[in-house]
């Protein structure tokens, strides 16, 4: 019978993490047979499995069913969670066997369990297989840093490069999980047409563009930027995709208060992370985190860019539910890092007694982390929420707010990619925080820090550029390090070209490129 029962082909990330992925799959066919054929099947097969979620609000505490699409509570306006009422159900699979069950769907070739809904029990298992959004969003990868690196800052450092989603940032989790969801609802109510709307500085538009022009049909994508503060990279993806693009004055706030306006009065759907379906998708980086170092978080801290604060919400969020589930026996440490230009959530969690702990929004000024630049994060209250349940079980170190600015955060970017990486300004300030914990002494050396890099490099080419040529304007309190720069140098001038023939050209440029090098002959 074994014989009979080819183990799956583990599309895993090293040799070694495959190994340990067969093995503990052999072992668990030598437990229990029965069991593992049922798993096997879950590589190959939707799950059965189908949970019964409602909206939670943290303000008041009343539920709300999900047949409709809620934001903020009727009632008091607070901001809600998901909650699987069903979860407890799961309770009855083991650790092991769930490790075993995720491990093996990471070669499933069926597309709605290629993504982040491998993890389909702990996010939104209430949507079915025929609305599953599926783009190759997750399974990004995480690299350690190169030794260099690593002897240069005395840190251990790895990123986990959101920046390779097919948007090119975070927010395709997100948005994957949530317009699954419009999907669903769009065929349950027969709707023949529904309007997506987000504020954005760039990621959650492109992303919420590329997902609405696949998705179609009913679906029309409006983005709203604040006009001047976006890269030009991160403005010609909602253009490129089709979206209606609207400017507005100001800073992300203050588009984030014009489409909340939208949301409570007209039907659209709002796409932000006051969206909690988008915040359920997020919690695959936690998922994947955990699967990538073999369910083994021991010794691990995590480096998060707070911004709207849906993204460490998320990450928290999951990995409460490993945790939970068992299949986790260790939580990692979560840092939250933010900019001196935008930094309400780091003030909060400055005072040390919580009885003394006010929130306040800040007045935010230029940030070259600019998904960072929020001044009154909308998941704020997610964010209290969890992370006292963190230090409930991993301890008051557990959950902690690092401070940087925004020439720390520039230096940590240029110095990461210069060293084989692909931070985006998020990344950097990341890694900036990293840097800044183990000054204040936070970090130990058998510690390893997984930084966030939310986006591509390639998004933030010009914060580059203006630190390559020295041209920051003064708000932004960004002087380049020389040593970091970069510049292009011109070998021989277009003038001197035309003077020269074909072979005298060729000549001249070679030689002065062999003087610049040094170069020896063969």
């Amino acid at each position: 019978m074994l014989s009979q029962v080819s183990l799956p082909l583990l599309t895993c990330t090293s040799r070694s993490f495959k190994r340990t992925c067969e093995a503990r799959l052999q072992h668990f066919i030598g437990k229990n047979l029965h069991s593992y054929l049922g798993t096997k099947m879950t590589a190959d097969l939707f799950p059965s499995y189908r949970g019964d979620m409602e909206y939670f609000c943290l303000g008041c505490g009343k539920r709300f069913p999900t047949d409709e699409l809620y934001y903020t509570c009727p009632d008091c306006g607070g901001v809600f969670l998901l909650e699987n009422l069903a979860f407890d159900e799961l309770k009855k699979t083991s650790g092991e066997e769930w490790r075993a069950i995720f491990d093996a769907r990471a070669a499933s070739k069926k597309t709605a369990l290629r993504g982040i809904f491998r993890f389909y029990e702990l996010m939104a298992p209430v949507i079915d297989e025929e609305d599953i959004v599926y783009l190759g969003e997750g399974n990004t990868p995480i690299i350690e840093s190169s030794p260099t690196l690593r002897e240069c800052t005395g840190i251990r450092t790895a990123y986990k490069n959101d920046g390779q989603n097919p948007s090119a940032s975070f927010k395709d989790r997100g948005m994957a999980c949530g317009f699954s969801y419009l999907r669903a609802l769009i065929r349950k109510h027969g709707w023949d047409q529904i309007l997506t709307v987000c504020a954005s500085t760039g990621d959650t538009s492109a992303a919420a563009a590329l997902y609405a022009s696949y998705v179609g049909d009913a679906i029309q994508s409006v983005v709203i930027l604040p006009h001047g503060k976006v890269t030009p990279a991160q403005l010609a993806q909602p253009l490129g995709s089709g979206a209606v693009v609207l400017e507005v004055p100001g800073v992300f706030d203050d588009c984030m208060k014009v489409v909340e306006h939208l949301a409570d009065n007209y039907r659209v759907a709002l796409l932000n992370s006051k969206n909690a379906w988008r915040i359920l998708g997020q919690e695959s980086y936690a998922f994947e985190c955990a699967q990538w170092f073999d369910w083994d978080l021991k010794d691990k801290c995590i480096f998060v860019p707070i911004g709207n604060a849906g993204n460490v919400t998320a990450i928290m969020a999951g990995f409460l539910k490993l945790h939970d589930l068992g299949i986790i026996t260790d939580l990692p440490r979560i840092f939250g890092v933010q900019s001196h230009h935008a930094d309400p959530v780091y003030r909060y969690y400055a005072v040390d007694n919580p009885d003394e702990r006010h929130y306040a929004p800040v007045t935010v000024t230029p940030s070259v982390a600019q998904a960072a630049m929020i001044g009154n994060p909308v998941s704020f209250p997610r964010v209290k929420y969890f992370a006292e349940k963190f230090e409930h079980i991993g301890g008051k170190d557990s959950f902690q707010i690092i401070q940087v600015t925004e020439q720390q955060i520039m230096d940590s970017m240029i110095q990461a990619n210069r060293n084989g990486h692909i931070a985006c300004t998020q990344g950097g300030e990341t890694f900036a925080g990293a840097k800044r914990a183990l000054g204040l002494g936070l970090l130990s050396e058998k510690e390893l820090c997984i930084l966030d890099s939310t986006a591509h490099q390639l998004k933030f080419v010009d914060f580059q550029n203006m630190y390559f040529d020295n041209t920051f304007p003064p708000e932004f309190e960004v002087s380049p390090d020389t040593s970091l720069a970069n510049r292009p140098e011109l070998v021989i001038s277009p003038e001197e070209k035309a003077t020269l023939s074909a072979d005298e050209y060729t000549r001249t440029t070679a030689d002065t490129i062999v003087a610049k090098l040094g170069l020896k002959k063969k």
